[in-house]
């Protein structure tokens, strides 16, 4: 009858062998969900990438504005009212027939 009873009950060593599966299943599972290198890592670097792509494209946007106002006040090109704006904005001048609205 003793031989009844053990054929019965699994093996120490298999119940340590799938536990020890488990758990080496359960953590790669959680790493390459959550870990350095996961899926929400990378949902997160590309969400920060979309940001610099939009922060590039409005940077550019200010460089290609900044470089038009530089060539219209050039010496090759040079454009008088900007020039005027300019004088006034810096210099806070008005003409004596121009109205001021503050």
């Amino acid at each position: 009858m003793t031989s009844l009873v053990s054929s019965r009950r699994p093996a120490l060593g298999a119940i340590a062998y799938f536990a020890v599966a488990f758990s080496l299943a359960i953590y790669f599972t959680f790493a390459a969900v959550q870990g350095d290198f996961g899926l929400f890592r990378r949902a997160e670097i590309e969400l920060e990438a979309q940001a610099l792509d939009q922060r590039l494209a409005a940077l550019k946007a200010d460089v290609a504005r900044m470089e038009n106002l530089t060539r219209r006040l050039s010496d090759e090109y040079l454009d008088l009212d900007l020039l005027d704006e300019q004088a006034r904005d810096i210099l806070g001048v008005v003409r004596a027939d121009e109205l001021v609205v503050r």
